[in-house]
């Protein structure tokens, strides 16, 4: 019986340390990603804050009161645009995601640009209207797919199809933080955009309502993609620390089993020769 529960244990062991192997390789794997990540995350800012900059010298020059993409309508439906992984094993980087869009959209019509096989997978399976369901990768997600997606956006603005365009990601702080965001990016709130960044030297050739007209689709580009490179290191950093603890645990899991098998050795040697000493007294 001894002998059999050794051999168990022996199997775990080996299986455990596969396990490890594979967790230890997804962990280095997810660390040399991580480092591009944040280097294109960074990358991603100054294009962002140029196109509030713009939006707000428009706005300051606008003198009509309902400012195009600006001013709020009531809203009878909302469109999210949900960003989420290309795949799992990365703790609840995904869940947390889809958590907070549910608790967001709660009583509320609304449709979805799933970004992410993840996204599309999930809201696939649950019947929501997906807008676009041709972005499943967030790595290789270029400026070019951005506008695409910032282009549709704005046309279903346009056609009353929504009235409200939400942004679900999850925001890059730390190799240990990253939070879930949710952020309204349609109509543009004024609280979002900078109060001196109108220079008098602004000159326009075309009415400041149309020159918002031109320049909404590159600031949703540009939120957008800023957004995905915060969630794809927000991703990778989490499946780092997701396969650190699941290689930490495999360790700990094999040194107890080793001394499982060592006091299961230890006492099958005790049985043998207390039938050695016994059969000698005969």
């Amino acid at each position: 019986m001894a002998g059999a529960s050794m051999k168990d244990i022996k199997l775990r062991i080996r299986s455990v340390e596969s396990t490890m192997q594979i967790t230890k390789a997804m962990q280095l794997v997810a660390t040399s990603k991580l480092r591009r990540a944040k280097e294109r995350m960074e990358s991603s800012k100054p294009f962002g804050i140029i196109a509030r900059r713009a939006i707000s010298a428009a706005v300051a020059r606008c003198e009509d009161a309902h400012i195009p993409y600006l001013t709020a309508r009531e809203v009878k439906r909302r469109c999210y645009v949900v960003i989420a992984g290309e795949r799992g094993l990365a703790g609840g980087y995904n869940s947390n995601v889809f958590k907070a869009l549910a608790a967001h959209s709660e009583g509320v019509d609304y449709c979805v640009l799933p970004i992410g096989r993840k996204a599309i997978d999930k809201y696939q399976h649950a019947k929501v209207e997906l807008l676009d369901d041709t972005q499943a990768r967030v790595e290789g997600c270029s400026v070019g797919a951005c506008f695409k997606l910032a282009t549709r956006l704005v046309e279903g603005y346009d056609q009353g199809y929504f009235d409200e365009v939400h942004l679900v990601y999850t925001d890059f702080h730390t190799m240990m933080d990253q939070q879930v965001v949710v952020e309204q990016v349609l109509p543009v709130e004024k609280a979002a955009l900078p109060e001196d960044a109108t220079p008098v030297s602004t000159v326009y050739e075309e009415e400041p309502a149309e020159t918002l007209r031109q320049v909404i689709p590159d600031y949703l580009a540009g939120k957008l993609y800023s957004a995905v490179c915060d969630s794809f290191a927000s991703e990778v950093a989490m499946r780092r620390n997701a396969m650190d603890s699941a290689t930490k645990n495999a360790d700990a899991m094999i040194s107890d089993l080793r001394l499982r098998y060592n006091r299961a050795r230890q006492g099958a040697i005790t049985q043998e020769i207390t039938e050695i000493v016994a059969g000698a007294e005969e």
